[in-house]
């Protein structure tokens, strides 16, 4: 089981913004933060724990994160959040058949240029 995972990114403010509004339909919200320095998001019913993190520091390169949602109706208001909190379009909601027969899913590329997706698996 993966306990957190973490991006590192050139602003934590404008991340903790993006992510913010991004994952909110998602049940996310900031569970640490630590200023330009840090921040974690963790889902409701975490106990305030953080399994999603952004720091600053130097990129490497594009990363694909991917949160589960728990409807199609979630996966289209996290794109539009995403969209409206200055991500950019990579692939608009709908399903992906190649996956498997149910999978839908949105992807937006965060400030960093991280490849961001939303999946429904029902």
């Amino acid at each position: 089981m993966i306990d957190h995972v973490g991006l590192r990114v050139a602003s934590v403010a404008a991340s903790k913004r993006f992510y913010g509004a991004a994952l909110e339909p998602l049940g996310y919200l900031i569970a640490a933060d630590y200023g330009d320095d840090a921040a974690g998001f963790g889902a409701h019913g975490r106990d305030g724990r953080a399994d999603f993190w952004v720091g600053r520091g130097e990129s490497r390169g594009s990363v694909h994160v991917c949160f589960g949602a728990k409807s199609r109706a979630d996966v289209d208001a996290f794109y539009k959040a995403a969209l409206a909190a200055g991500g950019k379009d990579n692939g608009a909601p709908g399903l992906r058949k190649q996956y498997h027969p149910t999978y839908y899913g949105a992807f937006v590329l965060d400030p960093d240029g991280n490849n961001v997706e939303a999946v429904h698996h029902g």
